[in-house]
């Protein structure tokens, strides 16, 4: 058992906080560009590579507002629409919390697929590129959730269980570790073995991503606690397990779409 004392602050200048969350989203997204890139030149050839590689530093940039719209109005939607309702210039206060790592899903989607049809590109290389980067800032993410105290797990007597003091005083499953290494490692070295699998065609990859990233957060989800304000949605699922499972059903269809597509060429 260990008690949490972890300073979710990683800069302080006074008048200015920097905090391990936002070092997270920062550091995500540069480590990804860069990994990205590295994917790219594995899976185009020739003058493709120049190409998808010129308007994959575009696309960052739109990703970046994909993320925070989509992650904002997606923590708006699913998990405090009542309130935000009555209190709608909320939405705008960022600083106050409240992110949905699926509304972000959905705006980075969006955004690739919007982007590559106007640049007359593939939107499945980027899906596939983006899925294989993705666990990089997801691993990142939970981790700066746990130094932060927050998506906590439920208790437990566990000799590896957490007191969060910022929380209560009972020893808890470290849920967002749990997450850390599912969503984040496990999950990254998986989509990296399959991406060097050619003969599978653009767009496995990325399907074999909302599956697997569902599957792993159903998992996580039994052992963390549930929104206070929600609770548990139906039986024991939460809304997150409730959007994985949505992310599931989308990603067996994508599957079935691309085998579909690849027996009638």
């Amino acid at each position: 058992m260990m008690v949490h004392d972890f300073d979710p602050v990683f800069v302080d200048f006074g008048i200015l906080q920097i905090r391990w969350y936002s070092m997270a989203y920062i550091f995500g997204i540069l480590i990804g560009w860069w990994y990205g890139k590295i994917l790219l030149k594995k899976q185009t050839l020739g003058a493709n590579t120049i190409i998808y590689l010129k308007n994959f530093d575009d696309l960052i940039g739109y990703l970046i507002l994909g993320i925070i719209v989509g992650g904002r109005l997606g923590y708006v939607v699913f998990y405090d629409p009542s309130f935000y309702i009555s209190n709608f210039l909320e939405i705008f206060k960022l600083w106050n919390g409240g992110m949905s790592f699926h509304g972000g899903l959905i705006g980075v989607i969006i955004t690739t697929y919007i982007f590559s049809n106007l640049k007359n590109l593939n939107y499945k290389i980027y899906f596939d590129t983006l899925s294989c980067a993705a666990p990089i800032g997801i691993f990142l993410g939970r981790l700066s959730n746990f130094l932060n105290s927050e998506l906590y797990g439920i208790p437990t007597e566990k000799p590896w269980a957490v007191i969060f003091p910022k929380i209560d005083n009972l020893t808890r499953h470290p849920s967002q570790i749990y997450e850390a290494l599912l969503e984040g490692l496990v999950l990254f070295f998986i989509l990296n073995f399959f991406i060097r699998k050619r003969n599978l065609g653009y767009g496995f990859v990325s399907s074999l991503f909302l599956i697997l990233y569902g599957i792993f957060r159903i998992i996580s989800e039994q052992f963390r606690a549930p929104d206070e304000h929600l609770g548990y949605i139906f039986q024991s699922l939460s809304m997150g397990s409730l959007l994985s499972i949505s992310m599931i059903v989308f990603g067996l269809v994508f599957l079935l779409k691309i085998n579909f597509n690849e027996k009638n060429r």
